[in-house]
């Protein structure tokens, strides 16, 4: 089946937790009394388009929706026995960023479900997959849990790869491996506060849904289900603000560590300027070329100066120990 006109798949449930899928013209004959028809489409086909404005029997106002561009904020709207849901999942499109995350838009009525997407998201293929495996769900209201979940899981991947990020960090933190954190601190708040943005929308949507209960085909084991994956979505966004504050506070304490490195540094090289410093006063003087200079034509004066800049140097020390400098 191309994807060239917009049609991604087309799949008619049957009972068995199974699908036939059919082409365009097997979506436009379709009739309800056949099972549950599920046209999941690439709005980048204009026949895709037209057929949702057109023919799927989608309100006008919803069509606009579904087809929008660009990837929107998670949010459930339910009435008059259809749902209208905008998820979102995690890219894994090639060279995609982890953090870009992809919009899933779909309108579910009792015995239809329209599913639209820009770039690849792989819900789809594998409620496709488990179809074809016998596995699949059997009406509309399993069919948006199985969504639910499966666009859940990898965000929990994600969430765990982070956390490990921020231990390898803090263990290189100890270590004093700071030209080693800075990059990888770097990705792992920017990644954190960015999934943290996307999946705290979705919480919402999720919780709402959950609470879903004037549209007759979700019922209330259907509604158990969401309300589980809307608690481990709740645990996932807390866990996430849990990492972007560890993040922060490693952050703090690699920039005070490294204040006291520059700070050590500059105390270095301010004791050696000082312990120099009178050093650099007598050879300079030495230096002027004026007469009256002491031990001019004597054939030891250049070692008499030469043995005081030691002596000064101890001096300098001895004082600066004194007075508790160094």
């Amino acid at each position: 089946m191309s994807e060239s006109d917009g049609l991604i798949f087309a799949v008619v449930f049957d009972a068995k937790r199974g699908g036939r899928e059919i082409d365009w013209d097997g979506v436009a004959a379709w009739t309800p009394a056949e099972g549950t028809l599920w046209v999941h489409i690439n709005t980048d086909g204009a026949r895709a388009s037209d057929w949702v404005r057109a023919e799927s029997g989608v309100a006008p106002a919803i069509a606009d929706t579904l087809l929008e561009p660009g990837d929107h904020r998670p949010r459930v709207q339910a009435g008059d026995g259809a749902m209208l849901a905008i998820l979102r999942g995690v890219n894994f499109n090639p060279g995609a960023d982890p953090e870009d995350l992809i919009g899933l838009h779909i309108w579910i009525e009792e015995t239809l479900i329209v599913s639209v997407r820009r770039r690849r998201v792989r819900t789809g293929q594998m409620i496709r997959e488990r179809l074809a495996e016998r596995k699949g769900p059997r009406d509309v209201g399993e069919f948006l849990v199985m969504t639910c979940e499966l666009l859940l899981e990898p965000l929990a991947d994600q969430v765990k790869q982070i956390d490990e990020q921020i231990d390898a960090i803090e263990e290189a933190l100890v270590l004093e491996a700071y030209d080693d954190i800075r990059g990888p601190l770097r990705e792992a708040r920017q990644l954190t506060i960015a999934l943290r943005r996307y999946l705290a929308p979705q919480r919402d949507a999720l919780a709402r849904l959950a609470a879903t209960s004037d549209v007759a085909w979700f019922g209330a084991e259907n509604r158990a289900y969401v309300r589980e994956i809307a608690d481990a979505t709740v645990r996932y966004v807390e866990d996430l603000d849990s990492l972007r504050e560890r993040a922060s506070v490693i952050q703090e304490e690699l920039t005070t560590q490294l204040a006291e490195r520059t700070n050590k540094t500059i105390y270095v090289l301010t004791i050696f300027s000082a312990i120099l410093l009178p050093a650099a006063l007598l050879t300079g003087l030495f230096g002027i070329n004026v007469g009256g200079m002491p031990w001019v034509k004597s054939e030891v004066g250049f070692w008499i100066v030469l043995a005081g800049v030691p002596i000064l140097a101890v001096v300098v020390i001895v004082f600066l120990k004194l007075r508790k400098m160094i």
